[in-house]
């Protein structure tokens, strides 16, 4: 159910963000934003992925006709610390090692823009990892190769099914878009 006669611009490449808005029902065009993601090391890491979103939206702005650019930045954080994605594979085993049996929190920040308003908004969600041998985090990063993802881990692959052990809050916040305030927010738009 698509409710727009506006254009509707997914501003990622994620395809894990394209197939949530597309079972959503929602028809778009994806456009990567061509943006830098660093933010001030002052910022709390509570505001970073909307600042990252707020971001990657403005980067449209200046371009935009009648279209809807929603744009989105999902960030990891274990003890008060952003973990981003991986630059390699020792990086990618370190984030999966410090991860292991612990807690974290993965926030997704959400901007929508038009010409008229824009809006932004967060969700936060709690994973629990079970405790993973070396050897499991080994062969996670050797086969599926996260190095595209926060955290170093996609919620959807292996490590999310044999890894996680508890979620608190919304699982395809996890996957990277907080679907279901997405639909809700744009239903108003």
């Amino acid at each position: 159910m698509n409710p727009f006669t506006r254009k509707l611009v997914l501003a990622s490449s994620s395809p894990r963000r394209q197939y949530l808005m597309k079972e959503s029902g929602f028809t778009f065009t994806t456009e990567k934003p061509d943006v830098d993601e660093t933010f001030p090391d002052t910022l709390p890491v509570e505001q970073v992925a909307r600042y990252l979103a707020e971001k990657k939206a403005e980067f449209f702005r200046l371009n935009m006709k009648d279209e809807i650019i929603l744009a989105a930045d999902t960030v990891v954080i274990l003890d008060n610390t952003i973990i981003n994605k991986p630059e390699d594979r020792a990086e990618a085993i370190r984030m999966l090692t410090a991860l292991s049996g612990r807690t974290h929190r993965v926030m997704t920040g959400v901007c929508i823009i038009s010409k008229e308003k824009e809006e932004s908004f967060d969700e936060t969600t709690e994973v629990t990892f079970q405790t993973l041998t070396p050897q499991e985090i080994e062969y996670y990063v050797d086969h599926h190769k996260p190095y595209d993802k926060a955290g170093a881990y996609g919620a959807q692959d292996w490590i999310g099914m044999v890894a996680i052990q508890k979620i608190i809050g919304s699982y395809f916040n996890v996957m990277g878009l907080p679907i279901h305030k997405v639909y809700q927010y744009l239903r108003h738009w």
